[in-house]
């Protein structure tokens, strides 16, 4: 279904990632862009754990629903990426680790499908691990500064990302070995 409740939930977080962006241009003090960038951007993630329990929940779950959302993910997370590296607060090495993952992995996934094989390269935990990591990595990076009067979110948010690289490649390792065989079976 394209316009049940967790699909608009979906599309809300692809909408709202230029809203994101946009703070970083509004005439405010910098401490209180970062502020309100990163609780929208904490906002529009925790979506993506609302539309997945909404969708189980009111038995909603659609093939359309299961594409699109991970579309949404990968969305969010390359803006935000771009938009951290604009600001000088993530290496441009984090930044081509994890959406060239992103782009590689979607690619095969899509190879995959045509020739039969999208099983073999199905989500597994260790994806949901590394999308996690970076969920939380790059809010602490949008606030950059310290919380509470004791949380470096700077350090924390750096070291966060350079375990979602890690994650990020460990993961897309992963799917290329549950894919090889496959490819394997289907060039010869």
């Amino acid at each position: 279904m394209f316009f049940n409740l967790p699909t608009l939930l979906t599309w809300a977080r692809i909408v709202a990632i230029p809203l994101i962006i946009g703070i970083f241009y509004l005439p405010v003090e910098p401490g209180t862009r970062n502020l309100i960038a990163t609780v929208s951007f904490i906002a529009v993630a925790l979506t993506d754990w609302a539309d997945g329990w909404l969708a189980r929940k009111m038995n909603q779950t659609s093939s359309f629903g299961a594409f699109l959302d991970p579309v949404a993910d990968k969305f969010l997370i390359c803006a935000a990426l771009l938009c951290l590296l604009y600001l000088k607060r993530i290496d441009a090495f984090i930044a081509f680790i994890i959406i060239g993952r992103e782009i590689a992995i979607s690619a095969l996934r899509e190879w995959m499908a045509q020739i039969g094989a999208s099983r073999s390269v199905a989500v597994h935990m260790l994806g949901k691990v590394k999308t996690a990591t970076q969920m939380v990595a790059i809010p602490f990076l949008l606030y950059d500064g310290t919380l509470f009067g004791l949380i470096d979110t700077h350090l924390w948010g750096t070291l966060l990302i350079w375990v979602a690289a890690v994650l990020t490649i460990w993961s897309m390792v992963y799917y290329l070995q549950k894919a090889i065989p496959e490819i394997r079976a289907k060039v010869r």
